[in-house]
């Protein structure tokens, strides 16, 4: 005889079905991805400002730029301690003398150079850092505007040795020789550490058109202008417009 099957008495509760969520609306799904797009936006941006005050940058745009051209250029990097204070401070004597006075724009040399009718410039070692960077070479608007915007950020974010170190590997000294080691490796035969003062003075002055000029043969308006670096250097050094920069 077949058994009766036992009742519990229990009800089986029935699961109610599931509603699908209706989509989102077309404008607030591009808002959300608007917004998520800035943000990321965001991110890489501070990610670049921040990451050169950390790690090396390993090449510029201007330095792709003349590899294409020439095929290969000469740069490696030199730690801060590496490089004579010499030259440091030639550096700023010759392009930047208030550079551990301002924010990244020096107003004075504004001015000045305004005053000027423009017949020199004004940029600052800060400024010419973001411009080899991040930004590319020429007296475009487009570029002047990106590098007033980026200069005060990379102030913030870099201390201002970081800021002299990086500028000092990149800045370009000659034809396809970037960077104070090369330069003192290939017009020296030496390490940017053993560099005098009156030769990190002739280099300092190759910066403003370093394809037209050599240190072994400087004209006599140039002579004169490296004897002004190096007895400059001596005085930032003398009266503290180094310290921002010197261990």
């Amino acid at each position: 005889m077949a058994k009766a099957t036992k009742s519990t008495g229990k009800k089986t509760a029935r699961r109610a079905p599931k509603v699908a969520a209706s989509p989102l609306p077309l404008a607030r799904r591009l808002r959300r991805t608007a917004r998520r797009g800035a943000l990321a936006g965001l991110a890489l941006v501070a990610l670049g400002l921040v990451a050169p005050s950390l790690i090396n940058p390993p090449i510029t745009p201007t330095m792709m730029s003349e590899r294409m051209r020439l095929g290969e250029i000469d740069q490696q990097w030199a730690r801060m301690r590496d490089i004579a204070p010499v030259m440091q401070r030639a550096a700023v004597a010759a392009e930047d003398a208030n550079f551990c006075l301002h924010w990244g724009f020096d107003m004075g040399a504004i001015r000045g150079a305004l005053e000027a009718g423009g017949s020199y410039g004004a940029s600052t070692i800060s400024q010419q850092t973001v411009k080899n960077v991040y930004l590319w070479q020429g007296r475009s608007w487009p570029r002047k505007a990106l590098e007033a915007v980026l200069t005060p950020l990379v102030e913030l974010t870099w201390s201002k040795r970081r800021i002299l170190e990086v500028y000092l590997n990149v800045a370009e000294f000659g034809e396809g020789v970037f960077g104070i080691d090369a330069a003192a490796w290939h017009y020296y035969g030496i390490p940017p550490a053993r560099l005098t003062s009156g030769q990190a003075a002739r280099l300092a002055v190759l910066l403003p058109n370093p394809k037209e000029r050599d240190p072994a043969h400087l004209s006599p308006t140039l002579r004169r202008r490296a004897a002004q670096v190096e007895e400059g250097a001596a005085t930032i050094r003398a009266d503290g417009r180094s310290k921002c920069f010197e261990s």
